[in-house]
């Protein structure tokens, strides 16, 4: 079964290209697998790169669905 960190990495051309776009190394983006979520400090940053809403990757911390963040 796929997990959304899965979808996120798919979405963004891989665990390195995500990793570059957001500044961080591939091990952090490797970590997020073992932890089963998406740091809160880069939901946002994920969404944008990605086009997933904040509400699909941490349903947690941004319970409404139709929000949309700011540009």
């Amino acid at each position: 079964m796929d997990t959304i960190i899965d979808l996120v990495v798919e979405r963004a051309g891989g665990a390195t290209s995500l990793a570059r776009q957001l500044g961080v190394q591939p091990p952090s983006v490797a970590s997020w697998r073992r932890a089963g979520q998406i740091p809160a400090e880069r939901v946002l940053a994920v969404s944008r790169i990605t086009g997933l809403s904040p509400y699909l990757l941490r349903q947690d911390l941004y319970p409404d669905p139709n929000w949309i963040p700011p540009a």
